[in-house]
């Protein structure tokens, strides 16, 4: 008896030490209760979610979120990363405004977030795992004393749309506490560019950008100049002054926060003129 029991203790640590080598997660803390994402089926590519790690390799974070506008989403449209149709321009309303702590002066316009919502079960529904956002607006702080300005540096708090909200929580709740990661972003099409302007300056607002999400640098070129260095205006519009660009062909070289480049050729084509948006045939 000791002999079998001793031979089912090694096969059993064989079978687990194979599932850990084939990536799958074995959960150490199966309570729906926690907030924490209990698998049902794949490996890690398809869709499982360590509760300490994250699919990303990225550790949940704490935060809060609440929500702004309506049902309809009306209020989260444009902003400040200089986003403006987020229905046309791919983001609908997956979105949050993120806190100081979080927007970075701008520079998180366009990353992704997973959130879910934890440790309230009055509110939160336990049915839905987690949502996944995309940063595309402020939430500015108040500075008028006060308990509950959650905006306020350093609290790391997202302001979802409404539906988003819904999905996670009660909306009679007002605010929840959550876990978040950063993600990667899943975009379809190319990336795009919306120009503004006039023949002394160009901008160019970035958006529906895959992987990273969140574009750190820009550079342009008309088809016959060369490179020319872009500066972030403001969120994710990038400017171009002194240079003469209309009448060329436009192409762009984009780099996102993890160290990403790449170059999208042609993109706009000779004839092309201000207030126009134009897509890139690849993506991140």
């Amino acid at each position: 008896m000791a002999k079998l029991r001793k031979n089912l203790f090694t096969s059993a640590v064989l079978i687990t030490l194979l599932v850990q080598a084939m990536g799958y997660i074995i959960p150490t803390d199966m309570r729906a209760g926690h907030g924490y994402i209990i698998p049902t089926g794949g490996s890690i590519g398809n869709g499982y979610v360590n509760p300490t790690g994250g699919r990303d390799g990225n550790v949940w974070q704490d935060a809060h979120a609440t929500f702004y506008g309506d049902m309809n989403g009306g209020d989260t449209m444009q902003g400040a990363c200089g986003y403006g149709n987020l229905h046309e321009q791919g983001y609908g309303l997956e979105t949050a405004a993120l806190s100081t702590a979080l927007f970075n002066n701008g520079g998180t316009c366009g990353a992704c977030f997973q959130l879910m919502c934890v440790n309230d079960p009055q509110w939160c529904n336990p049915h839905v795992r987690a949502i996944t956002i995309t940063a595309t607006n402020f939430c500015p702080p108040n500075w008028v004393p006060a308990p509950d300005h959650w905006c306020n540096p350093p609290q790391k708090h997202f302001d979802l749309s409404m539906p988003m909200f819904a999905k996670l929580a009660q909306t009679k709740a007002g605010i929840i506490p959550v876990k978040y990661r950063r993600v990667s972003c899943r975009k379809r099409g190319g990336v795009k560019f919306e120009l503004k302007g006039n023949p002394w300056w160009v901008t160019a607002t970035v958006f529906n950008v895959g992987g990273a999400g969140d574009v750190t640098n820009v550079r342009i070129k008309g088809s016959s100049r060369n490179w020319i260095q872009m500066s972030r205006n403001w969120g994710q519009v990038w400017l171009a002054t002194g240079n003469q660009l209309v009448g060329q062909s436009l192409s762009f070289l984009v780099t996102t926060s993890d160290g990403k480049t790449i170059e999208l050729v042609n993109v706009a084509p000779v004839n092309w003129q201000f207030g126009q948006t134009f897509e890139a045939r690849r993506n991140f």
